[in-house]
């Protein structure tokens, strides 16, 4: 891997659409799967496994599998998904604050879509 920079390693780690939504959700404490599969809007549950295991594999959460029927899995952060979970805490408040202008802007761009596609 060629990193350049500490965000290369950054994303490395929790590049993607899902684990840093993931992260945010776990970052509050532990959470059982259904309640994550709900938290993260969007996500299908074949992904949300998928990332679940890299970030396990990462470091950063923990599965605890109770060997319970019916079946319960809990995910917890580790002391270095908090780390990441307070290095994602600026990028959330920046979000946050930007929330009307970003949707401002996709709105526009979905209007420009719109209106090329009604001159074709």
């Amino acid at each position: 891997m060629d990193i350049r920079c500490g965000l290369d390693v950054a994303l490395a780690v929790v590049g993607g659409k899902w684990k840093p939504l993931i992260v945010f959700h776990l970052a509050g404490g532990p959470r059982r799967f259904g309640e994550l599969r709900r938290l993260v809007a969007g996500v299908s549950e074949k992904m949300l496994i998928q990332q679940l295991r890299e970030l396990v594999e990462d470091g950063l959460i923990t599965r605890h599998d109770f060997q319970e029927v019916p079946p319960r899995v809990e995910y917890r952060m580790t002391d270095f998904g908090h780390s990441l979970a307070q290095a994602l805490t600026p990028l959330c408040a920046w979000g946050n604050a930007q929330r009307a202008r970003v949707e401002a802007i996709a709105r526009g761009k979905s209007q420009a879509t719109a209106a090329a596609l009604a001159e074709e």
